[in-house]
């Protein structure tokens, strides 16, 4: 179900508002009122009650944007670091495909790179109707992304109860806890979208990631031999399991 089937509005306009914002992002006042045809009164009225009702949020700029959760972000300090994870907004996509470069510098995580390419190469948008299939957490240090979850769900019904999870953190600010409060974040909102197994795939060589997923309860259902080709080499899939 979308969320806009979920959301009570009232008004056809204010429904014809927010899913126009909600699929740009972020959006001008006067391109959305243009876009929508609609007269300033009559706009600005039902961007009024959007907001209100913490539907919309307006930028500094003055542009029009989702509303998020702002309680739902939670704030840690370890080893005189400070840093907060919250779920990803638009405006935080180039620092996803920063960090996810980086961390896949090493052509160690494949289905990360994969990602990686996808948002660097499509418009994608961190849209509230696609996170029953796709959702992004963030570390932030400062306002910076230095850390990133993602986990997304096949398209077919038969694999429903299921996603596949992704996470990474700049080499920088390994060691500090932020890995494990990212996984613990995504498996939280999996568990309660009511996925019952996640994955994670990685190959063989890396060997880091699969100690870290192990130590924190993962176990590895399946290997597929020579399933990946990197520098001349042949190199095995391990693919890692969680179950909620």
């Amino acid at each position: 179900m979308e969320l806009t089937e979920k959301l009570e509005f009232g008004h056809r306009g204010r429904k014809d508002v927010y899913e126009y914002v909600e699929s740009h992002g972020d959006v001008a006042q006067e391109q959305a009122r243009d876009a929508l045809n609609m007269e300033p009164r009559e706009f600005g009225h039902h961007v009024a009650i959007l907001k209100r009702d913490g539907i919309l949020t307006e930028t500094d700029e003055g542009h029009l944007q989702i509303a998020y959760d702002e309680a739902a972000e939670e704030e840690y300090e370890e080893d005189e670091i400070e840093y907060t994870i919250r779920q990803a907004r638009q405006a935080d996509m180039t620092g996803i495909v920063g960090v996810m470069r980086s961390a896949i510098d090493a052509g160690t995580y494949v289905v990360a790179e994969s990602v990686a390419d996808m948002l660097d190469h499509e418009e994608v948008l961190l849209r509230h109707n696609e996170l029953e299939s796709r959702m992004f957490f963030v570390a932030c240090v400062e306002n910076d992304v230095v850390g990133w979850v993602h986990l997304e769900h096949p398209e077919m019904e038969k694999l429903s109860h299921t996603a596949e999870l992704t996470v990474g953190v700049l080499d920088e600010y390994r060691e500090h806890g932020i890995g494990s409060h990212l996984l613990q974040r995504g498996l939280e909102w999996a568990a309660q979208q009511g996925y019952e197994r996640i994955y994670n795939s990685v190959p063989s060589t890396n060997e880091a990631a699969i100690e870290f997923l192990k130590e924190h309860g993962w176990e590895e259902e399946a290997r597929r031999h020579d399933h990946y080709k990197m520098n001349g080499d042949y190199i095995d899939e391990v693919m890692m399991e969680i179950d909620l």
